[in-house]
């Protein structure tokens, strides 16, 4: 038994290690851990810089998983979109919970620091448009955020152009032979999503009888789970936003609260809570 430890002898342990056979060396501890950089000497700056950028990695894996996602459906398979799914629901869970951390920071602390932020503003996140144009919220007058940087503005151009999950969701019920009204197979991608009465059709035949539609159900179910846990994100934003800033303006130049408030109206899969009405 070690001395120190009180533990099994660890003398096994592996202690010559080069830089990228070490654990900090496969994580890129050194570009991770060197990636915040106050600009201010108040000591909040620091929650708020890792608070964003812990967002960011969460949303590249959200990213990551909704890409893989959108590909098994293309490919008609639908049951490993549940297990991605319902890893997305995490990875949403995680981006609401830490917003109590910077719950934490009080106005007046943020005042400290907040003019060194300059016009940089969590609207301007092309992850987190990403996001958006994965699951439908198309809005192409966004791209002008990024013209500034084209790889970035290619890459979201991209993703507005295309189907997002949803679209290929309809599209996928369609070519089972389910009657998705034309409309919605085939359409210009980059424009937002309008509801039809079809598409509810579609899916109140699959919820009357989910025994026969199990996987088609399975999946409807996972996409609200997506749907509710983004618009509590969302909602858990403006409730932040609220208490730390109340309702001056957005550093990015937007209404601030106003502004977020309205993102709570946007139906991201609006026919999968209009069947609701039409079910019994």
């Amino acid at each position: 038994m070690s001395k120190d430890s009180g533990t099994k002898d660890d003398r096994g342990i592996i202690t010559d290690l080069a830089a990228d056979t070490s654990y900090g060396g496969y994580l890129a501890l050194d570009v991770l851990l060197s990636a915040q950089r106050p600009r201010s000497k108040h000591h909040d700056e620091m929650l708020f810089i890792i608070q964003h950028q812990t967002s960011e990695l969460w949303m590249k894996l959200m990213i990551h998983e909704l890409g893989a996602a959108i590909a098994h459906v293309q490919a008609d398979k639908l049951a490993p979109c549940f297990k991605i799914l319902a890893r997305v629901k995490q990875i949403q869970r995680q981006l609401f919970e830490q917003w109590a951390v910077l719950e934490t920071l009080t106005p007046s602390e943020y005042l400290e620091f907040r003019d060194v932020l300059g016009p940089a503003s969590g609207l301007q996140s092309f992850q987190f448009r990403a996001i958006e144009f994965l699951l439908g919220n198309k809005n192409a007058r966004r791209l002008e955020l990024y013209k500034h940087d084209a790889p970035t503005h290619e890459f979201l151009d991209r993703l507005l152009r295309s189907p997002s999950l949803y679209d290929e969701f309809l599209r996928h019920l369609a070519r089972r032979g389910m009657p998705v009204p034309g409309e919605r197979v085939e359409r210009d991608w980059s424009q937002p999503y309008e509801r039809h009465p079809g598409v509810t059709a579609v899916f109140k035949s699959i919820y009357d009888d989910p025994a026969t539609h199990w996987d088609a159900y399975d999946m409807c179910e996972k996409l609200v789970d997506v749907e509710e846990n983004f618009q509590l994100w969302r909602f858990r934003h403006v409730k932040t936003v609220e208490r730390v800033i109340g309702y001056k303006r957005g550093t990015g130049g937007s209404d601030g609260v106003a502004f977020l408030r309205k993102s709570l109206d946007v139906a991201l899969f609006p026919e999968l809570i209009d069947v609701r009405t039409h079910l019994g």
